[in-house]
This record gives structure tokens, C-alpha cells and sequence, in this order.
């Protein structure tokens, strides 16, 4: 049996290592996924476009692709437009999960995008807002399908990379005022992604 868990990164380099952790622990590359904002306009060999819904399933059987090869997961990164949270850099089953998410709204779903994805794998969907709107602000976010032999022990990986905790990153954004992620909310500029990110340099949130 495999569980779903997932790690928000305030940083693209720490989603990175928790990714390759992961594969040093013995998760395979199609059981990994990571969706990192791309303010930072990291380069990436593949481009994968989708600004409508209803383009999202062939989006997600190309991203779902990018496994292939051997090229290994970071090294099939591509880029992706997710309702809400702008171009990301992603790869893996959750980017194609979400990415046939949106499809699915189009066709009468109730629930899609990346939170969709998510709630759909078993993460709460209290979790599953705060790590989307993580992403939205600048963050990156780790996926992992995983055989119970090997949970404990991708954990472990996944909080030694600072991995930030949920709940008190969740408290944090409504003590400012959000209550939800917002598929329809403009995606963050990369001027607002840098003052975010200076606000959890300096925070307790971490």
C-alpha cells in the first residue's frame, strides 16, 4: 500500500534535495512529483503551455511524459500554467494529476487544479490550500507516493530539507487576511514572490 505525502519548500534548491533524498531512499522518479513557482525564471529544456482548461489533459499526459529516458525527474522539468499560480516549474504524477484536474472542471468536476489534485491523493484539504497558495507566494512542492516500508524514512528525508510546517504557515496567511487558495487570484509578481519570501527569512514560520 502507498500513502501520499507532501513537503512545502520556501526555496526551489531545498525542494531539490528533498527530491533527490527521496530517490536515494528508494522512492522511484514516477512516484515523486514537485510544482515550484517560476518568478525566478528558472530555464527549463521542455516547455509544456496550458492557459484553458480544457488544453489540461494533453498538458498533463506531456508533463507525465517527461519521466522517460532516464533523464531523471529534476531533469524533466518543465514548464506548466496552473489556474491561480502562474508559470511553475513541475514534473512528475501531481503536475499531470493537475493539470488533468483543470480538464476535468471544464467537463463539470467540482474540484480541480492543484488543490483538486491534491485532496484527490489524501492530503486535507486544509493542507492541501496552504500548499497551494505556498506555491502561488513563491514556494515548491514535494509529492510522494509511498510504500509503507519506506514512509517513515521519507519523512525523515523530507523534513530535513526545512520543510515548513502546514498548520503554522496556514495561521500565518489568515492572520493577514487570506482564508483559501484562489485558482481566480492573480498569480504573484516577482517583486511580491521577494517580499514574501524576505517576511520567512526573518518569521517564525519556518
Amino acid at each position: 500500500m502507498k500513502t501520499t505525502i507532501s513537503r512545502l519548500y520556501d526555496s526551489y534548491d531545498d525542494a531539490a534535495r528533498a527530491v533527490n533524498g527521496l530517490v536515494d531512499a528508494g522512492v522511484p522518479h514516477e512516484d515523486i512529483s514537485i510544482v515550484a513557482n517560476n518568478a525566478d525564471g528558472r530555464t527549463v529544456p521542455t516547455v509544456v503551455e496550458t492557459t484553458e482548461a480544457g488544453t489540461g489533459a494533453g498538458t498533463g499526459a506531456g508533463i507525465g511524459g517527461l519521466l522517460g529516458g532516464g533523464a531523471g525527474l529534476l531533469a524533466g522539468l518543465g514548464m506548466l500554467a496552473i489556474p491561480g499560480l502562474g508559470p511553475v516549474v513541475a514534473a512528475g504524477w501531481l503536475a499531470a494529476t493537475a493539470a488533468g484536474a483543470v480538464a476535468g472542471v471544464a467537463a463539470g468536476a467540482v474540484t480541480g487544479g492543484i488543490v483538486g489534485a491534491l485532496t484527490n491523493a489524501g492530503v486535507s484539504e486544509d493542507h492541501a490550500h496552504v500548499y497551494a497558495e505556498g506555491v502561488r507566494r513563491g514556494g515548491a512542492l514535494v509529492t510522494a507516493r509511498v510504500d509503507d516500508e519506506r514512509l517513515t524514512v521519507a519523512n525523515a528525508v523530507l523534513d530535513r530539507h526545512g520543510a515548513i510546517d502546514p498548520d503554522a504557515r496556514g495561521r500565518a496567511y489568515r492572520d493577514s487576511g487570506w482564508s483559501r487558495f484562489d485558482e481566480r487570484a492573480d498569480p504573484y509578481t516577482p517583486e511580491q514572490v521577494a517580499r514574501e519570501r524576505r517576511v520567512y527569512e526573518r518569521g517564525p514560520m519556518v
